[in-house]
């Protein structure tokens, strides 16, 4: 899941900026040029979330150009997300619109449009993430296909100057920023679930920054909506006192029209049953890591809101048919033990 495709210092020197522009141009479709290709300085980290990729970079000021050429060889009908936290970088569409963005900004593309765009670095003082002299950022490219909101809709965002100081905005910023911090404790199975949460939470940003999930077809809204409650209760799983009243509240909504909405696109599941699983699944996953063995059963089931030993072993055995223990002995190898609650 997780890969360093690049850093240049590994790269000879005369070599750095090719290396580099060739996997730009693979993964976006630009062609790359830049004033200091002799001495080039660039990383790029990627995390492969199923369909969605994620990525962190940081590299020496340069000019990006997608032909219309370019759109016709290889698109892949994506939209790409740069959020800047180093430099400017300011954007121009084939249709005449341009956006600057500073530190903190985002701007959003899509692979079927022709554009350009140039990556300064920050005139005077340090970079605020790499170093004096250096852009960066991070970037989401994931396909239009797994967005809920129309594509007309979605593409009045392009070269616009979008914020993610407050609200869906910096939750968006915060998750990606934080992927990357700990992204030496991800595992491979953790990749899809987190592709899931990151389409959530561009959903979500795409729909808050529109202003628009009024007028939006109902079946758009309504999906939009069960993507904030998923997200919600992913991030609030540790918390026992997590139930459909407290998740209907967050949202602003009744219990009942969250159950009506939530249990139509969940192929009838619950709100509750979908927390227990959820609570169940997580609590799975830390009784198969092997840098958890020594935590005791009862705490993984603390750890995602089930205190109770005993409720957290019946519903682990209902749900995957073992005691959590007996899973645990069999997920990591290990020799049979006293039984759970003994």
């Amino acid at each position: 899941m997780i890969d360093t495709v690049y850093r240049s210092e590994d790269a000879p020197a005369g070599e750095r900026f090719e290396r580099w522009r060739e996997l730009i141009d693979r993964s976006r479709a630009n062609e790359a040029t830049s004033e200091h290709a002799g001495d080039f300085r660039a990383e790029l980290r990627v995390l492969e979330l199923g369909p969605v990729t994620v990525w962190r970079s940081s590299f020496s000021p340069a000019h990006f150009r997608r032909s219309a050429r370019r759109v016709r060889q290889s698109d892949t009908e994506v939209y790409h997300l740069s959020l800047l936290t180093a430099g400017t970088l300011t954007q121009r569409h084939e249709r005449g619109v341009s956006a600057t963005i500073g530190t903190g900004g985002l701007l959003v593309d899509a692979s079927w449009q022709a554009c350009e765009a140039l990556a300064s670095a920050t005139p005077s003082g340090p970079a605020a993430d790499g170093e004096p002299g250096v852009v960066a950022g991070v970037g989401v490219d994931l396909p239009k296909s797994l967005l809920p909101l129309p594509q007309r809709q979605v593409d009045r965002l392009l070269a616009r100057e979008l914020s993610v100081r407050d609200g869906a905005g910096a939750l968006l910023a915060d998750f990606l920023c934080g992927l990357h911090r700990h992204a030496d404790g991800l595992r491979p199975t953790d990749a899809p679930r987190l592709g899931t949460v990151t389409v959530d939470l561009v959903s979500a940003f795409f729909a808050h920054a529109l202003e628009t999930e009024g007028a939006l077809e109902p079946e758009s809204r309504h999906e939009v909506l069960v993507r904030r409650i998923r997200t919600f209760i992913r991030q609030n799983l540790p918390d026992p006192e997590l139930t459909p009243g407290v998740v209907a509240s967050a949202h602003h909504i009744s219990v009942s029209h969250l159950h009506r909405v939530f249990t139509q696109r969940s192929r009838g599941e619950t709100v509750a049953a979908w927390i227990r699983s959820q609570r169940l699944e997580k609590a799975r996953d830390d009784l198969a890591n092997p840098s958890l063995r020594a935590l005791p059963i009862h705490a993984v089931g603390e750890r995602w809101g089930l205190p109770r030993a005993s409720d957290f072993t019946r519903a682990f055995r209902s749900a995957y048919g073992l005691a959590p223990s007996e899973y645990r002995r069999q997920a990591l190898g290990e020799q049979p033990g006293p039984p759970d609650g003994s």
